[in-house]
């Protein structure tokens, strides 16, 4: 079933939220309709995505499918083909199809005018039956755009969490990661927000900025702890091509950089636990006596999941599909003008299709690189036999580097030098022809 995996000289080879990564989908020349698609699958625990794909700036480090501004009218007739989407993908859903978790990204979706946020809701709600007051609704916004007047509307509709970029507290690790904020900005949004009363609130940071040290690191995290967010992100930063921080070129060599990133990740990990968080994943970290934390959690790539929007994906069981990934910003833009001006959104574009034994990588990545594991009972009810019979050479090549713990007989769970390791571990469970296509992917 499996060949010798990749060994590789990073611990940082990629982020892996999604299996497959969007650069291995390709456009689907026979453009299945979506009740096709639908039809036969699980629909009663369903996850709702809204992609909004417009930000006020970017950041050096983003390569997120994002258009920087909008011309005058251009939000209003994005709005406009979401909600032709919205129509066109709820029919083709069962009439008791249901949502278990919804969510609002980007992109900002936040750059919305409190307006238009209730228009998205509206969307949500009235066109694809979604209750946004009844499940977890999840939205991201930024420093500027979390103003009194749109956080008074996500609350009124239900939003549970809101999920606020900062990356740093220090002004100088912003600039230099070409974010261009304050602190006092972003503690005076903070406020905006706690005084919203959200259940959750999450914080990004980022560690492995020019110039930022274990020292201003462990600052940032203690201004954050201030709030006593109920979830904290930690990313490593990543340079990647098209965007600022490639344009700037290398600041440090890749193994020192490595290096740095490593020490920051541990020394933020250990902080983060010694002041009374959970690590759920590499990234994400818990405050161990907020009840409402994991409220709701739910795996959108095991239940299914609908995307709207142009960078949006959708899941079925059979089948990845979204519209064209671009980060260039002129890609960008051309591919949002064909979002709005389609009518037919009956069809899929683009997609990767989940057959043969990818079912079985996509949940063995996507439980793996959670710190609780994989219950291998579980595994063996979804598809018979072990991950080890199906991926023998992978985890035989985890277990040398010491990146299994065998401490529980009843879980196949990644030790802690495992989870520092999950940005390379991840891609080393990639299929080969999953490997083959990023590799061929052009970036634009």
């Amino acid at each position: 079933m499996t060949t010798a995996p990749p060994r590789p000289d990073s611990p940082y080879q990629s982020y892996v939220y999604a299996y497959p990564h969007k650069t291995a989908y390709r456009p689907l020349p026979e453009r299945p309709p979506l009740r096709e698609l639908w039809a036969g699958e699980a629909q009663h625990a369903l996850s709702l995505y809204l992609h909004i794909p417009f930000c006020e700036v970017r950041c050096g480090f983003c390569n997120l499918f994002t258009r920087i501004g909008s011309p005058e009218g251009l939000t209003t007739a994005y709005l406009d083909a979401l909600e032709r989407q919205a129509t066109a993908v709820r029919a083709a859903l069962d009439d008791g199809a249901r949502f278990a978790l919804a969510a609002f990204g980007g992109g900002t979706p936040t750059y919305l005018t409190a307006g238009e946020l209730e228009r998205l809701c509206d969307i949500a709600e009235r066109r694809m039956g979604a209750d946004l007051r009844a499940i977890p609704l999840s939205v991201e916004a930024s420093p500027a755009t979390a103003t009194a007047d749109r956080l008074e509307v996500l609350a009124a509709r239900g939003t549970t969490r809101l999920s606020l970029g900062v990356q740093s507290f220090d002004d100088a690790e912003a600039r230099s990661a070409v974010r261009p904020q304050k602190r006092a900005e972003v503690e005076a949004a903070l406020g905006r927000i706690r005084a919203a009363g959200f259940p959750v609130l999450n914080i990004d940071l980022i560690y492995g900025i020019d110039g930022q040290t274990e020292a201003s690191w462990l600052r940032s995290l203690d201004t954050a702890l201030a709030w006593q967010p109920e979830e904290l992100y930690l990313y490593p930063l990543y340079v990647r091509p098209l965007t600022g921080l490639a344009r700037r070129g290398e600041q440090e060599s890749r193994a020192a950089w490595d290096a740095r990133r490593l020490a920051l990740y541990r020394a933020g990990r250990d902080h983060l636990l010694a002041h009374g968080y959970q690590q759920v994943s590499m990234r994400m970290f818990r405050r161990a006596a907020s009840p409402q934390a994991g409220a709701g959690e739910y795996a959108c790539q095991t239940d299914g999941m609908v995307g709207l929007g142009c960078g949006a994906r959708s899941y079925t069981s059979r089948l990845h599909y979204s519209f064209d990934y671009a980060v260039n910003a002129t890609e960008v833009r051309g591919i949002i003008d064909d979002y709005v001006a389609t009518e037919d959104f009956h069809h899929a574009e683009v997609g990767h299709r989940m057959g043969g034994a990818e079912p079985r990588r996509r949940h063995l990545v996507q439980s793996l690189l959670q710190a609780e594991g994989l219950p291998l009972a579980d595994y063996r009810a979804r598809f018979g036999g072990s991950p080890a019979e199906d991926f023998p050479a992978e985890l035989a090549d985890f277990a040398e580097r010491g990146w299994l713990d065998d401490r529980d007989a009843e879980f196949l769970r990644l030790s802690p030098e495992g989870l520092a390791h999950s940005d390379a571990a991840g891609p080393m469970l990639f299929s080969p022809e999953v490997r083959a296509l990023m590799a061929a992917y052009e970036a634009k």
